[in-house]
């Protein structure tokens, strides 16, 4: 599980940055928020530090990560992945079809 520990905007793109058991933080572009029976997932984009700059490169495969959006006790925002093969399917859906009405890649 990884702690949302922040979110905040750089160059008008929506940025979150998560922190992992181990203190390690990584920066994700969030690309889509998804609801789907009554749960709550994010999409997410990883941001190396070499890509950010606005780079051109060829075309690439992107990475996305969907996450499930959680909160403990206190009203903390965290993310963990889908571990429910049925689950996963059913969001994985959802964003291929997001994806296909809106032409997102």
């Amino acid at each position: 599980m990884k702690r949302l520990s922040e979110e905040y905007f750089e160059d008008e793109i929506e940025t979150v940055l998560l922190t992992d058991e181990e203190g390690n933080e990584y920066l994700f572009e969030l690309i889509a928020e998804l609801e789907l029976e009554g749960e709550n997932y994010k999409v997410l984009v990883p941001l190396d530090e070499e890509g950010e700059e606005g780079e051109e490169e060829e075309e690439t495969e992107v990475e996305i990560r969907i996450m499930k959006t959680v909160r403990d006790e206190d009203g903390n925002e965290f993310l963990c992945d889908i571990e429910d093969d049925e689950e996963w399917e059913k969001v994985a859906d959802a964003w291929q079809e997001l994806v296909e009405d809106e032409e997102l890649f």
